[in-house]
């Protein structure tokens, strides 16, 4: 069972493994067709097609940030169509060094499924490594996922200012607030520290090895305990890269502020801080 991070030569070996579930889940937060064009234009043979906008993202119901979880009954419709039952591994890829792949794995573990990991390196490995993709569509065979959502993997609005250590996952010129391309302010909650989502990868778009996650998780955390550090981005997406590169150090999962900077600024009266903290 893979629970963080596969590699593509496992990945192939399990193709035609009807107990496996290949997710695609290619996106472009400036245009919500181009992931599903990409897709279409050639993807991980039998993978089926996950939009961020569509799929991993639905109405308020714990947050109302730009991209709001959706709700345990939602979860359950939606990873259903994709052929996901509680028994199957799922194997989630994206072109974006995993930040829309993490969602998707993030929202299982949420729901209660464990039985998901990341493709390293995504669909570029997959590609370099030489195997071949399949273009058009694939409609999944319906399968009967059952929710068992972790309630306290979510940090609500309410909670937030009481949070011991909370780290801001955006890059560094947005969490400064030189620059805001999405949301209504620029800046950063305050009293939030910074790791930015693509600082987990090398060069090549790869994870870092698990070593050496443990000593960036290790110097983030400092003396907090694993349970109370909390993690968010704009919207609650690149925050699961994050969430997932802790895990694959060896950390407890950490809790997610869903919400994210997008509900925390769209109230003018809320603190906004600037700077380095």
């Amino acid at each position: 069972m893979y629970k963080t991070l596969i590699e593509v030569q496992s990945v192939s070996r399990h193709l035609a493994d009807p107990d496996w579930v290949f997710v695609d889940c290619q996106y472009d937060l400036a245009d919500k067709n181009a992931g599903c064009q990409s897709y279409l234009a050639g993807h991980i043979p039998g993978a089926v097609y996950a939009g961020l906008h569509q799929d991993l993202s639905s109405q308020p119901v714990t947050d109302c940030g730009r991209h709001p979880v959706p709700s345990p009954e939602t979860l359950e419709i939606k990873f259903s169509a994709m052929g996901i039952a509680n028994h199957k591994q799922v194997v989630a890829y994206d072109n974006s060094g995993g930040t829309f792949a993490a969602r998707l794995w993030w929202l299982l573990n949420y729901a209660g499924h464990d039985r998901v990991a990341v493709l390293d390196g995504g669909l570029s490995a997959w590609k370099q490594a030489g195997y071949d993709l399949e273009t058009g569509d694939n409609q999944a065979i319906a399968e009967s996922f059952k929710a068992a959502p972790d309630t306290r993997a979510l940090v609500r609005l309410y909670e937030v200012e009481t949070v011991p250590r909370l780290i801001d996952s955006r890059e560094p010129d947005r969490y400064t607030g030189k620059t805001e391309p999405m949301d209504q302010a620029a800046g950063h909650i305050p009293g939030a520290l910074n790791h930015y989502w693509k600082n987990n990868l090398d060069n090549k778009g790869r994870f870092l090895p698990a070593e050496r996650l443990r000593q960036v998780f290790r110097e983030i955390y400092d003396d907090t305990r694993a349970e109370d550090v909390v993690f968010y981005c704009g919207s609650g997406v690149s925050a699961c890269h994050n969430l997932l590169a802790a895990a694959h150090a060896g950390y407890p999962l950490p809790r997610l502020y869903a919400g994210s900077w997008s509900e925390w600024c769209a109230d003018p009266a809320r603190p906004v801080a600037l700077g380095v903290e």
